[in-house]
């Protein structure tokens, strides 16, 4: 290898030996100092400066007041980055005070703890606090935000509860109008439907609508829309099931309002033969059901009241109590074969839903051999309602659950659902529903959520079709940013959550959807004070 060094000393070559042509040139700065040179020397010293007095500062939270800037900077210029130790006490100290359990009774009272961050910095840049201070205030600070925004989801919850469990005063009073015409005007108590229109009723040329409530003006918004945007209304049969309390408001109400020419039946369930011989495995579950649920003695009052549990499982118990999870028109569907044997196929809908189109081309579906038409709730666009998969309704963590099932199995939704009566008939559905119904009662009802899907989802398993999200769009229960527009572009709307539309926590940008099909000039509707706008 051979050195050349220039005269100036500005370039050093380096030449390896063995023919190489390959060399290194290394430029060397000039042995007077340059201006340059200065500026960087300067600029380097203000960022080791500035490193310093960061190092001093935190020496001085670690209680290592008494070392000045020049003697911490000598303890600190040791072999690893400047010598300085990165084990700092603080967090031990903070730890261990964050970790100290705070009681209830110590915060009551209390008026020098800091309400909002902004006093919190305040008050730690006035005062001066160590660290210790310093985790003592931020652990009092928590604690009480903590027990507040407990209380505030408490409160929601059972505002909620309140709100969507509770009968609004304007339906309560349709009813009891209803019950009252039924008993006095003859015209209130016709046939439903005529005579003349009976042999419909099991006629498989027909279009056959399923519907089952205890609602009676939510139950004609679905039968109104369902006529009004049928292409062919004289063959849409609408059988229409209900309880016995409300069986004679819901004939009264279809007889002084006839949705020709479509046929309408309204029929309770006690006027099943089905259901009126021997043992019925819904009610019987149901009754089970109501005895597990007896444990949350007391009401909401005494759930609220509870201190020791967090608010989910407050909410779940809240939840419980709601009358909808222990109706009969909840259940029902899973006995649909029984109740209609002479169909071969029904479409299903559930009374919180609007129709908006004509929904016949649903017969023309090849469901493949399936028994539930459905649309799956684990993709679109909307992904807070459409990402339910399995593991969004069952409890993986039961060894009953994850045995059996895939937790990122896609689930489907009820509301609008096309049922092949004559393909259910050849499975066991039914009877796996109510098994595993059982079994959630004998686990405390710790199988899954509450209500009907869940275990609609484990009898239904293997026996889905998937059909377009165009015939069911959900989420106008719950989801706020659901626009107008989105909401009219589908084919029927659900309004699946608490915020249904003739309660008075509708959302109001969607409930002009169910509003527009009630004739607010009605004599009944008007006496009963029942608005469009809540």
């Amino acid at each position: 290898m051979q050195l050349h060094i220039s005269p100036s000393l500005r370039h050093v070559t380096l030449l390896p030996g063995k023919g190489l042509r390959e060399f290194i040139k290394v430029k060397v700065v000039s042995r007077k100092l340059s201006y340059r040179m200065l500026f960087y020397a300067l600029l380097f010293f203000t960022f080791l400066l500035r490193f310093v007095f960061v190092l001093t500062a935190v020496d001085s939270i670690d209680g290592e007041n008494k070392c000045s800037t020049i003697g911490c900077l000598g303890k600190k210029l040791r072999p690893k980055i400047l010598a300085r130790s990165l084990e700092s006490s603080v967090p031990e100290v903070m730890y261990g005070i964050l970790d100290q359990p705070l009681g209830k009774d110590e915060l009551e009272g209390r008026s020098d703890i800091p309400q909002t961050l902004k006093e919190f910095m305040t008050e730690m840049k006035e005062g001066g606090y160590d660290a210790k201070a310093f985790a003592i205030k931020l652990r009092e600070m928590v604690s009480l935000m903590e027990q507040r925004t407990r209380i505030a989801k408490i409160q929601e919850y059972l505002y909620r509860h309140i709100a969507s469990s509770s009968i609004p005063k304007e339906l309560h009073c349709l009813h009891l109008r209803l019950a009252n015409e039924h008993a006095s005007n003859a015209a209130a108590r016709l046939q439903l439907p005529p005579a003349e229109l009976v042999p419909a009723l099991v006629d498989n040329s027909y279009f056959h609508f399923v519907l089952a409530s205890d609602n009676v003006i939510a139950a004609y918004v679905v039968a109104t829309s369902l006529v009004r945007n049928s292409l062919r209304p004289q063959k849409v049969v609408l059988h229409i099931i209900t309880d016995k309390k409300t069986y004679y408001p819901m004939q009264a109400w279809f007889s002084l309002h006839p949705l020709s020419p479509a046929v309408i039946e309204v029929k309770a369930l006690h006027h099943f033969d089905w259901f009126s011989k021997g043992k019925v495995p819904v009610l019987e579950a149901m009754e089970k059901d109501q005895q597990v649920r007896s444990q949350f003695r007391g009401g909401s009052s005494s759930i609220v009241a509870n201190t020791g549990e967090k608010p989910n499982v407050i909410a779940a118990k809240l939840q419980a109590l709601s009358p909808k999870y222990n109706s009969v028109m909840n259940h029902i569907r899973i006995h649909l074969p029984e109740l209609f044997p002479s169909l071969d196929k029904i479409v299903f809908l559930d009374d919180d839903i609007v129709v908006q189109t004509d929904l016949s081309p649903l017969w023309d579906i090849d469901m493949d051999g399936k028994v539930n038409g459905a649309v799956e709730t684990c993709t679109g666009e909307d992904k807070f309602v459409m990402s339910k998969r399995l593991k969004s309704y069952l409890n993986f963590s039961h060894p009953l659950i994850s045995k059996k099932f895939d937790p990122n199995e896609c689930a489907w939704a009820y509301g609008m659902n096309i049922f092949d009566l004559e393909a259910w008939r050849n499975t066991n559905i039914s009877l796996t529903y109510h098994y595993w119904v059982e079994q959630n009662i004998k686990s405390d009802l710790s199988l899954w959520q509450l209500g009907t899907l869940p275990p609609g989802l484990i009898a239904f398993h293997g026996h889905v079709h998937n059909i377009d999200p165009f015939w069911h769009m959900l989420g106008l229960g719950y989801q706020e940013n659901t626009s107008l527009a989105e909401a009219k572009s589908a084919g029927v709307v659900h309004f699946n959550g608490r915020a249904k539309p003739w309660l008075h926590i509708a959302l109001p940008q969607l409930r002009s959807l169910w509003t527009k099909y009630i004739d607010f000039s009605d004599n009944i509707i008007r006496s009963c004070h029942i608005r469009e706008s809540s």
